[in-house]
C-alpha cells in the first residue's frame, strides 16, 4: 500500500506540474491582451522575486559563488528574462497555444548549440528527433509567415515566439556548468532578481507609463502568474526532479504546450489551423526521440 500510495503521489505531481506549466501561456494571454507586455512581467517579477528569496533563505539555500554568479545573471538575462519578453509579446499577437508549441523548440536549440559549441555529437536517433522536431518548427512558422492563416501581425508573433526560444536556449547552455554546483532555490532567486530589473527597465523604455487599471481577469490571471506558476511551479519541478530521472521531468515539459492549446481552445476560443497543430506534432515527436537518445547515452 506505501508503495502503491508513493506511485500515486508521483502521479499527481506530474499532473499537478503539467497542468500548471501548460496553463502559464494562457493566464499570460490573459494578461496581455489588456497591459503591455513588459509592464506586465515586470510587476509579476517585482512580486516574484522578494517570494523566491523568502523561500531561498527558509530553505537555508547557499549561494551562487563568484565563479557561478555571472552564469545566473545571464540565465536571468536570456532564459527567464528575455524568453518570457518575446513570449509574453509574442502571445500579444498570435494564441497563447501556438506560442508553447514554438517555444517547445528550446531543447532543440539547446542541442544544437550543444553540437557547435561544445563537439558534442548526437546519435542517430537524436539527429532523426532534431530533423522531426526542426521541421515541425519551419512548418509552424512557415504557414503563419507565408500569410495562409492569420493577419501580417501573425509573422512577427512567430518570429518573436522563436526568439523566446533562442533567448532561453542561450541561457540554459550559459548556466548549465554551474547547475550541479548552485542550490535551485537560491539561483531561481537571483534570476528572478535579474529578470526584474531587465523588465523594469524595458517596461520604462519601451511602453512608457504603467498602466493604472486593469480588469478582474488581469489581476486574478496575474496573481495566478506570480503565485502558482512563478513559485508554486517552480517548486513542484524541483521535486520532480528529485523523484524522477531528469530524462522523465523534461518529458512531461513536453505536454504542457498541448495543454496550453487545448486550454486555449477551451476557455479563451482560440483557434489553430491544421498547419499548426502538424507542425506542433512533429515538433513534440522530435523531441521525444531527442529525450530518448540522450537517456540511452545516460
Amino acid at each position: 500500500m506505501t508503495g502503491r500510495g508513493e506511485a500515486w503521489r508521483s502521479a499527481a505531481l506530474a499532473v499537478a506540474f503539467v497542468l500548471i506549466w501548460g496553463s502559464a501561456f494562457n493566464a499570460a494571454r490573459v494578461v496581455v491582451l489588456e497591459w503591455p507586455p513588459f509592464w506586465a512581467l515586470a510587476l509579476r517579477f517585482i512580486v516574484t522575486a522578494p517570494l523566491l528569496l523568502g523561500l531561498a533563505w527558509a530553505t537555508r539555500s547557499r549561494w551562487p559563488g563568484r565563479a557561478d554568479l555571472g552564469r545566473v545573471v545571464v540565465m536571468g538575462l536570456l532564459g527567464t528574462g528575455g524568453y518570457l519578453a518575446f513570449s509574453w509579446w509574442a502571445m500579444s499577437l498570435i494564441p497563447s497555444g501556438l506560442v508553447a508549441l514554438i517555444t517547445a523548440a528550446t531543447p532543440l536549440m539547446v542541442a544544437l548549440g550543444e553540437v557547435v559549441f561544445f563537439g558534442r555529437r548526437p546519435s542517430p536517433m537524436a539527429w532523426l528527433g532534431l530533423a522531426l522536431g526542426w521541421g515541425g518548427v519551419a512548418l509552424l512558422g512557415g504557414a503563419r509567415i507565408g500569410g495562409h492563416l492569420g493577419n501580417p501581425g501573425e509573422a512577427l508573433g512567430v518570429g518573436l515566439a522563436l526568439l523566446g526560444a533562442a533567448s532561453q536556449a542561450a541561457g540554459l547552455l550559459a548556466f548549465a556548468p554551474a547547475r550541479g554546483r548552485v542550490d535551485l532555490w537560491s539561483a531561481t532567486a537571483g534570476q528572478s532578481l535579474v529578470s526584474a530589473a531587465l523588465l523594469l527597465v524595458l517596461a520604462v523604455v519601451m511602453e512608457g507609463a504603467p498602466p493604472t487599471s486593469a480588469s478582474l481577469p488581469v489581476w486574478l490571471s496575474l496573481a495566478y502568474s506570480v503565485t502558482v506558476v512563478g513559485v508554486g511551479g517552480y517548486a513542484l519541478l524541483f521535486v520532480l526532479l528529485r523523484r524522477f530521472p531528469p530524462s522523465t521531468a523534461a518529458a512531461l515539459q513536453l505536454l504542457a504546450p498541448p495543454v496550453a492549446t487545448l486550454i486555449g481552445w477551451a476557455a479563451l476560443g482560440e483557434v489553430l489551423g491544421w498547419a499548426d497543430l502538424a507542425g506542433g506534432a512533429m515538433t513534440l515527436t522530435g523531441l521525444t526521440l531527442l529525450f530518448r537518445a540522450r537517456a540511452r547515452e545516460g
